[in-house]
């Protein structure tokens, strides 16, 4: 939930650690710090608010350093302001740690600690780390850490410093991402490659129990037994490029217009001449297929959206059933998982906590699992059976766009492979499916011209007290979609209610005016559609409808239409969703709101 970047090298590590957590920004805002180590003194820097105001209330040549950790904090325990900012001291002054995850035994910890006479100053969980540590302290910070991860119970990943030994960074990783990047004159540790690409591409994805001990020149690899062992150095690629702005006022909506591309890209690697293209390690066999009798569908947020739209396309293309569950249910609920089911996994960052927890408990029942997700060497991507990678490239703003068009992609190309492995269609249809799918990109293009269209339309409803989205089967997962961006970044509330469902209560919400976006472009349906729309005009609601070209009737049920190119049924989410993406866009903007960094949220939820 947090972001963490650490530097030992040649190079200024204060003003290295600090660009790097302005480019983790978007996993946490509420308040930013640094430590780092002159002259054989820890000093450290914390400021309440954005990162900019801890870069603006020191020098940074003149407290240079070739060693400092640093933290960009999304509270979770204590409220945001400078005590409870990252880093933590010990009570001593002399050991210093970042920290992102949860520690769960903090209180019974903090107890015990208080009874030797520590000193806590925060209402944090991470400050009975650093004095843990301490506690075990007997010369060697390496085995004072050792000893403390026997001790601390929950998810973390933990930069530290020692004051008493000015030339070691050591970092642990437990269930909460962490990587080590490699680079000519130093070494990093960090929560995102974002944070470290510019300065090089040698990445090692530290594993789960990982403690690491990094010197100017040399580091050392622990795994949870304390035991040495050498870890994959991975050269990523992904551009400097990929991480900036390059000339948009928003990564938001930069990301939206990256669809196009991205998708172009996504779908040319998931099939060779219409012969459908998944990995070895993201494809299931025939006899896999045969051994399964249930398959589930597990995400959080937006992914999960894009999980039910996979749901639709396995059940229609591959005839099976498939239950869908938001992953912080699915671990407490009997879900009736057994050796015989397929459980897929969603999650744009790979580090979702609730959904890595589902991932556990169906691997621990004996279920065979499959990942989709866009982060390469991420937990839940190691830890699947399978997985099906997204290739959004980095995606840095907090409400997902082309991480969730890609999903969908990468679900349909799931569904097709299945279905057709399982003789429930033809190679023909999956053609037929595949060609309209490269269509899709263009079409996407054609939408983003009218982007007129859409901030008139934002700005007619940026000051309504609520607004609703409607629809029925596959539009109905997209109106829930195009709620929760409209939510998440403009703060107006928004709900999503299925068509059908609206006279049964939901409609008594609506009153003159009220804004309302229809997602019409369900062929099978429509006329059903058509008519719930003239049940909340007869209200007083304004109905804004979002209906492919082709469909005429639309108009009569609707005050104003957003047209979207003709396409198959199955395809049509991943062109609604894009209207619904500028409007939240453009509403956020005009609203004067942090369009990237919308209040009380985190790209990557690493805490349950």
């Amino acid at each position: 939930m947090c972001g963490i970047v650490g530097y030992i090298g040649k190079n200024n590590a204060t003003k290295l650690v600090l660009e790097g957590l302005k480019k983790l920004e978007y996993r946490g805002y509420d308040s930013a710090g640094l430590s780092f180590i002159r002259d054989n003194k820890l000093m450290t820097f914390k400021k309440k608010g954005r990162i900019k105001v801890l870069e603006e209330s020191f020098d940074q040549d003149e407290f240079s350093s070739n060693i400092s950790i640093g933290h960009t904090r999304w509270a979770t325990h204590g409220e945001p302001n400078e005590i409870n900012a990252h880093p933590h001291l010990s009570s001593d002054g002399k050991i210093t740690v970042v920290h992102n995850g949860i520690i769960e035994n903090y209180l019974e910890l903090r107890k015990d600690l208080i009874k030797k006479g520590y000193k806590f100053l925060s209402q944090t969980d991470t400050e009975v780390i650093p004095n843990v540590i301490a506690d075990n302290y007997k010369g060697d910070i390496l085995d004072a850490v050792f000893k403390a991860t026997e001790i601390l119970k929950g998810a973390y990943s933990i930069g530290i410093l020692d004051e008493k030994e000015p030339n070691r960074l050591i970092a642990v990783r437990n269930s909460s991402p962490l990587l080590f990047a490699i680079c000519k004159d130093g070494y990093f540790i960090a929560s995102d490659i974002t944070s470290v690409i510019e300065h090089t591409n040698k990445i090692i994805y530290l594993e789960d129990g990982d403690i690491i001990d990094i010197r100017e020149n040399s580091y050392t690899i622990y795994d949870k037994n304390h035991k040495k062992v050498e870890r994959e150095i991975t050269e990523v690629n992904i551009s400097a490029a990929d991480a900036s702005k390059e000339g948009y006022d928003h990564f938001l909506i930069k990301e939206i217009y990256e669809q196009p591309r991205v998708l172009r890209e996504v779908i040319s690697i998931k099939h060779n001449n219409y012969v459908i293209n998944l990995p070895l390690e993201g494809s299931l066999s025939l006899e896999e297929l045969k051994n399964i009798n249930k398959i589930y569908i597990t995400a959080c947020g937006t992914a999960f959206h894009a999980g039910e739209a996979g749901k639709y396309a396995i059940e229609n293309l591959a005839k099976i059933p498939v239950i869908s569950e938001i992953a912080s249910e699915f671990r407490y609920k009997n879900m009736f998982v057994d050796d015989k089911s397929l459980v897929v996994f969603v999650s744009q960052s790979g580090e979702t906590a609730d959904t890595l927890a589902a991932l556990r408990k169906a691997k621990a029942i004996g279920a065979k699992t499959l990942a989709i997700t866009n982060v390469v060497g991420s937990s839940i991507s190691r830890e699947a059976d399978k997985v099906v990678y997204c290739y959004a490239g980095p995606e840095i703003s907090v409400a997902s766009t082309k991480a969730y068009t890609t999903q969908v992609i990468s679900l349909y190309f799931l569904a097709m492979d299945i279905a057709l492995k399982l003789k429930e269609i033809t190679q023909y249809q999956v053609k037929d499916i595949i060609q309209n799918m490269e269509k899709i990109p263009s079409q996407i293009e054609e939408i983003l011209k009218h982007k007129d269209e859409f901030k008139k339309i934002a700005n007619s409803i940026k000051d309504a007290k609520s607004i609703f989205y409607t629809g029925r089967s596959l539009d109905y997962i997209t109106a829930k979609e195009g709620a929760l961006k409209l939510k998440e970044i403009s703060y107006i509330h928004t709900e999503a209610f299925p068509s059908g469902e609206l006279k049964h209560g939901s409609i008594a919400l609506i009153e003159e005016g009220t804004p309302v976006i229809s997602v019409a472009t369900q062929s099978s349906i429509l006329e059903k559609t058509i008519s719930n729309n003239q049940e909340l005009l007869a209200r007083g609601a304004t109905v804004i409808s979002i209906a492919e070209e082709k469909n005429k009737f639309i108009k009569d049920s609707s005050d104003v239409i957003i047209e979207i190119p003709d396409t198959i049924d199955l395809l049509t989410p991943l062109l609604a969703v894009i209207p619904e993406q500028l409007i939240a866009y453009y509403a956020s903007v005009l609203l004067g709101n942090d369009v990237d960094k919308p209040r009380n949220l985190a790209k990557s939820v690493t805490v349950e």
